[in-house]
């Protein structure tokens, strides 16, 4: 017994030693290397926050039990939302009371409001968690994202650059090294972006502090704190593991959904619209 006790130790805390020990890859000027592309294992972008399985992203009264809501009635299974254990940390996201009924009447207005459903870009966090890849490149004079959604790219400040001449889809972000840990601030994004598909927001007055960690030769521990006074009563986090794209022809592809929404946005306006 005290044999199986000590198998058990060991298994426990060997990877753990493993990981504080890890060395990461590094550039020509010593930090740790970042490059690669990236894609997160979670659906983070349906909604941060823990929720059940459903049907559809929005609901209505049916006569038994919830269904989905005409527009979605077709896409079956295709449209339903998995569960999730959620990626905030705390479980709940700190709403004001007014930003809560704000976020509600988000959620039941999704299919037309959520800027994703327009291919807008995404702004910051979300840009990170959505299901599709993004790239890093850097050296010691420029770190750059580029995001398979939408083309969206960032071009990452390597001193503070002081605060935005204007608020922008995907804001303004500036770096710094806090020993291995890559550490982003984004501020300067409008308020037209959201969170995710749930309808989690945000304002203009948006803060968001990214920390970037690499765990093995193909994780990154990722992190992201918020803080907006407008919205929220208080700065909170969510974290989730980053993992690397190693197949052999790895690479990022473009995303161009632009073009794809086209006929739902301005259909209407054909001389014979289609039916």
């Amino acid at each position: 017994m005290n044999l199986i006790r000590l198998i058990a130790v060991l298994c426990l805390t060997i990877p753990a030693f493993a990981l504080a020990g890890y060395e990461p890859p590094r550039t020509a000027d010593g930090k740790p290397d970042f490059t690669g592309v990236w894609q997160v294992l979670n659906t983070a972008n349906d909604s941060l926050e823990a929720h059940t399985g459903r049907a559809a992203q929005v609901m209505r009264e049916g006569p038994v039990v919830p269904v989905p809501v005409k527009a979605l009635v077709a896409l079956g299974a295709v449209g339903a939302v998995p569960p999730s254990l959620g990626v905030v940390e705390g479980e709940a996201i700190p709403y004001k009371p007014q930003a809560l009924a704000k976020r509600e009447e988000n959620r039941k207005n999704w299919i037309t409001a959520d800027p994703e459903v327009r291919c807008y870009l995404p702004g910051i966090p979300r840009a990170t968690y959505m299901p599709h890849p993004f790239q890093i490149a850097h050296n010691k004079d420029a770190l750059m994202f580029s995001y398979s959604y939408a083309g969206a790219v960032r071009n990452v400040a390597l001193s503070d650059p002081g605060p935005a001449p204007i608020d922008s889809w995907m804001g303004l972000s500036w770096a710094r090294w806090e020993g291995d840990t890559l550490v982003i601030e984004t501020t300067g994004m409008h308020d037209q972006t959201w969170l995710d598909r749930s309808g989690n927001y945000h304002s203009d007055k948006l803060k968001v502090t990214e920390r970037y960690t690499r765990t093995s030769e193909h994780t990154i521990d990722y992190s992201a704190t918020l803080e907006d006074d407008e919205v929220f009563t208080r700065p909170w986090t969510i974290s989730m593991p980053l993992y690397q794209r190693i197949e052999t022809d790895a690479q990022m592809l473009r995303f161009s959904c632009v073009e794809y929404v086209e006929e739902m946005m301005y259909g209407h306006l054909r001389k014979e619209p289609l039916d």
